[in-house]
């Protein structure tokens, strides 16, 4: 697979209103509000195309399908999404890892949104996604 950049970085919180306490009021992050839902994001913070604080609940839904995160895996701190060149490199990204033992949360599917993602979570607790996001290129 050929990684070509970092599209998106997310903090996964269980309290969104606690984490946001110290991105927007502390730090000053100049995090906007997604329309209809409680994802706080920005896409003009140097150095990173996309940063976000996605609240658990909608991590679970997006991996799962359900707005809980299933009690048998370790809750995601952190969400990484890295970039391919095409809409096919995800589907053959998912089969490459999957091909190399690693078990994903869901494979290539095109959300809402737009983005075609495919995703995994490390023992670490980092959910990754292989990503390609049109607008991004």
């Amino acid at each position: 697979m050929k990684i070509l950049f970092i599209s998106s970085m997310a903090i996964v919180a269980p309290d969104p209103a606690q984490s946001r306490k110290l991105f927007i009021d502390t730090l000053g992050l100049p995090l906007e509000r997604h329309e209809g839902d409680d994802y706080y994001f920005s896409e003009h913070i140097g150095g990173s195309r996309h940063f976000g604080v996605w609240p658990l609940s909608q991590a679970a839904e997006a991996c799962f399908g359900s707005r809980d995160w299933p009690a048998d895996r370790p809750v995601p701190q952190a969400c990484i999404e890295f970039e391919v060149e095409d809409l096919d490199s995800v589907a053959a990204a998912a089969e490459e890892l999957e091909a190399k033992g690693y078990a994903l949360l869901h494979g290539a599917r095109t959300e809402p949104w737009g983005q075609t993602v495919a995703r995994l979570l490390t023992m670490e607790g980092v959910i990754v996604g292989i990503s390609y996001a049109p607008w991004m290129h």
